[in-house]
């Protein structure tokens, strides 16, 4: 199985001002790019057989050691990053649901705290990779963080929402200022495709 650069589900300017038109360009075309390639040529030289991104990197005992590493860092950063684009969305579509509203204010006081506690498990993180919000084996909401390209799913969660605090995904427009990366991402999410994940990951 050989994966794809997916296209966008919007255009390159469709996050302004929030997300800088030149950072999600060479984002998308260069660094996910990169991850694309490097997976495919991990496959083929282990001849690893794949039937889709999930299903590799859930059952990352059934590839040799050898190849584990770079199943984990490049598969990881193409699925890892086609999750960041999906859960992005124009800012006229940022609102959350009142199913999604509820489900999170179970578990935190309000749909604020939620936001706060997010922000502060990606400002805290330490040097590169993702904040997440995540599905545990409970099916209970739960806030994680992983380090480089490490996937939720490897490590038995449902992934619904997630934030990518590598510096690369920042650092034209912000600088070494994430914290304003973290603030400025609150106003793009897209509040439907969590939606639609915890409802599927719910009826698992």
């Amino acid at each position: 199985m050989t994966f794809k650069l997916p296209t966008l589900p919007f255009a390159y300017d469709a996050l302004e001002p929030w997300y800088d038109e030149a950072t999600v360009k060479i984002h998308h075309t260069k660094h996910h790019q990169a991850y694309t390639d490097n997976l495919n040529k991990a496959i083929a030289d282990g001849n690893i057989e794949v039937s889709s991104i999930e299903d590799l990197l859930q059952n990352l005992d059934k590839v040799a050691m050898p190849l584990r590493t770079r199943v984990i860092n490049h598969g990881g950063g193409f699925y890892n990053h086609n999750f960041f684009w999906e859960s992005l969305a124009p800012v006229e579509k940022s609102t959350p649901s009142a199913f999604l509203k509820e489900s999170i204010e179970k578990k935190w006081a309000s749909f604020d705290a939620f936001k706060e506690e997010f922000s502060a498990k990606a400002l805290a993180h330490f040097g590169s990779g993702w904040a997440w919000l995540v599905l545990n084996k409970n099916k209970e909401l739960e806030i994680i963080d992983t380090h480089d390209q490490v996937c939720p799913l490897s490590l038995g969660y449902e992934p619904l929402l997630t934030l990518d605090v590598w510096e690369h995904a920042y650092y034209l427009k912000f600088e070494n200022r994430r914290a304003e990366w973290i603030a400025a991402f609150w106003n793009i999410v897209n509040y439907g495709a969590i939606e639609d994940r915890l409802k599927k990951a719910l009826t698992k």
